[in-house]
């Protein structure tokens, strides 16, 4: 049939498409024979309209679109595929014969398109593809698509840190450091077309800057960009906070700006005026989601994007009255890295706010090597070896660090770059544990038995379970038993706690670790997807026990094709290299992949050890 498009927006396909691709193969799998569709709900700008058009590129298919405008208007949405006078029986005649509808912002329905939608449901004749915003009034016809169980419901969360980062290197075509993807990945929490807008506007205004990618390398083309200093305005940052500038009420704006100029420190209730008006304004704005309140009583704005706006409205006497300047953060600092260095003892590093310190940085501040070397170390606990190596590196500006450049060592071996590691530490001995060594990363029993000098649990991490005996306890003894027996359930239950607790990247060698273990061919193909999963989001993490994950079960010339396939040699490439056909390539590394778990080539990095290159 004839494809019909009614589009009330204009798609910016300028950036590419990334970070969907699980969301992408379920929309997809919905249009196949048997099912009727899918509704797919969200925020505003989580990227839902993009999505839907990669999903139905090449498919034949009827689209059809809600507007704020036509609301009130009959059959509005259909009018290019039904007449406005025509019953809601003969409608659903009429689009019988469509075999996918597409129905984009199916919030802003009138009353009559959206009972149509929900009759096509019903009916089950056409698939559907449903696409509807959060946050505002929705058709109780269109909400009853998922509540009355006509058609499943996929809510698009955002996109995570390292899909953010990935998109911004694709999309912006540049290389940015953690603390700055962090920065627009909090800000925009989740908005792509956001964060499309700060990145044209960083780049335009001349905001961006290059950080070496260690203190001592000075070569510009090593180097990454950063983005110090203030946020810019734009049109669309405004938009997003309108709601919160317009604020009339002269005790909630008083607090907004407060707010504003003083946070991230606490507000404690307490400290608020003692008639009352303030904390009365502070209720209603908690009441209307502007404000949050922690167990503590620290008062915070809602929205990190909040800040900025409301001190760039702010004039410059009150401003110079309230607002923090980086010396009279000490305290909270301290307090902040304090709270950070307990739940290191406590083995728990799940994600906290501590905002003091990104607030800093992104003023272009500084942050005191002590509370640098706190935060690379959780970064690093976390499996988030990219931003505990830029950690380190913050608090190196100031001046030599051994505390730091401990941290950015550690960051470096768990990478995988054993050879940096050496040349950060000038050839000194380091204190950090074998299985973060250079000479543990190659493997050698001989020359980990000789640094096995710090950390008990690198012992674990490394296969020698015995060396760990009663010097641990929690989940770290239970990953010793476990390994020590050889029993691959309970290593894979030790994984999913370490997940739990934070620890990402000790998880994924668990689970790495349970793949031997298992008995069970299919429980081992699930540890090692897990294994993978995990590695993904620990930004480029390359352990021993990362590094042998499978080459052990590929055939000799299965292993030596996937291992250049992982360096990043095309099908051609390593045809020419090893004299083969590119059919034979082709044919070994589906095979590889069958046995390993994997769906292509981006899996091998984390499942293996590419070879190292011998210096010259």
């Amino acid at each position: 049939m004839t494809t019909f498009e009614r589009d009330a927006k204009t798609l910016d396909t300028s950036w590419p498409f990334t970070g969907r691709e699980d969301e992408l193969r379920l929309l997809r799998a919905s249009f196949t024979a048997g099912r009727h569709g899918i509704v797919l709900t969200g925020p505003a700008g989580r990227g839902k309209t993009r999505l839907v058009t990669e999903a139905v590129r090449g498919t034949d298919c009827a689209k059809v679109t809600g507007t704020p405008e036509a609301r009130h208007i009959r059959f509005a949405a259909f009018a290019h595929l039904v007449p406005e006078t025509v019953s809601l029986h003969e409608a659903l005649q009429q689009l019988s014969g469509v075999r996918l509808l597409v129905v984009d912002d199916a919030h802003l329905l009138d009353d009559a398109s959206a009972a149509l939608v929900h009759q096509l449901a019903v009916h089950g004749r056409t698939r559907l593809l449903v696409v509807s915003t959060d946050g505002g009034p929705i058709p109780a016809a269109v909400s009853r698509l998922w509540t009355g169980e006509l058609l499943p419901r996929l809510a698009l969360e955002p996109l995570p840190r390292e899909e953010t980062a990935r998109l911004l290197t694709d999309g912006a075509g540049i290389d940015l450091e953690p603390l700055t993807v962090n920065r627009l990945h909090l800000l925009c929490q989740g908005d792509l077309r956001l964060l499309r807008d700060l990145v044209a506007a960083v780049r335009e205004r001349g905001l961006l800057t290059r950080v070496p990618a260690t203190p001592w390398d000075p070569d510009p083309d090593s180097a990454e960009w950063a983005w110090r200093g203030p946020l810019p305005i734009t049109a669309a940052v405004r938009e997003h906070t309108a709601h919160v500038l317009d604020r009339r009420h002269p005790a909630e704006r008083a607090v907004l700006e407060r707010l504003a100029l003083a946070e991230p420190l606490p507000l404690g209730p307490d400290e608020l005026d003692p008639d009352g008006a303030e904390r009365d304004a502070l209720e209603h704005l908690e009441a209307d989601g502007l404000v949050r309140v922690d167990d503590r009583g620290a008062v915070r704005l809602a929205h990190p994007l909040h800040g900025p706006v409301l001190r760039d409205a702010v004039g410059r006497l009150r401003a110079r009255r309230l607002s923090r300047t980086p010396d009279r953060c000490a305290l909270a600092l301290d307090a902040e890295g304090a709270a950070l260095t307990r739940r290191i003892e406590r083995a728990d590093v799940r994600a906290v706010p501590a905002p003091v310190g990104e607030w800093l940085v992104a003023e272009g501040a500084g942050v005191p090597a002590g509370y640098a070397a706190v935060r690379a170390g959780f970064a690093r606990l976390r499996g988030e070896l990219r931003e505990a190596a830029a950690w380190a590196r913050e608090g190196l500006r100031g001046g030599d660090d051994p505390s730091c450049r401990r941290e950015l060592v550690l960051a470096a071996a768990q990478s995988g770059d054993p050879t940096t590691a050496h040349e950060i530490l000038g050839g000194r001995p380091d204190g950090g544990g074998a299985a973060t060594r250079p000479a543990a990363a190659r493997g050698d029993a001989e020359e980990v038995s000789e640094t096995l000098t710090g950390d008990a649990y690198d012992a674990v991490r490394l296969g020698f379970p015995e060396r760990a005996a009663g010097r641990l306890t929690g989940v770290f003894a239970a990953h010793a038993d476990a390994l020590g027996r050889g029993d691959g359930p309970a290593l894979d239950r030790v994984a999913a706690e370490l997940e739990e607790r934070g620890f990402l990247l000790f998880a994924a060698e668990a689970h790495a670790q349970a793949v031997r273990a298992h008995r069970d061919p299919r429980a081992a193909r699930t540890a090692r997807t897990r294994a993978v999963a995990l590695a993904r989001r620990c930004q480029g993490a390359r352990t021993p026990a990362l590094s042998g994950l499978v080459l052990g079960e590929l055939t000799a010339r299965q292993r030596q094709i996937v291992t250049l396939a992982a360096t990043g040699l095309s099908n051609r490439q390593i045809a020419e290299k090893l004299t083969l056909s590119v059919r034979t390539v082709g044919n070994h590394l589906y095979g590889a992949y069958a046995r390993l778990g994997a769906g292509d080539r981006g899996a091998l990095p984390w499942l293996m050890e590419p070879p190292r290159v011998q210096p010259a």
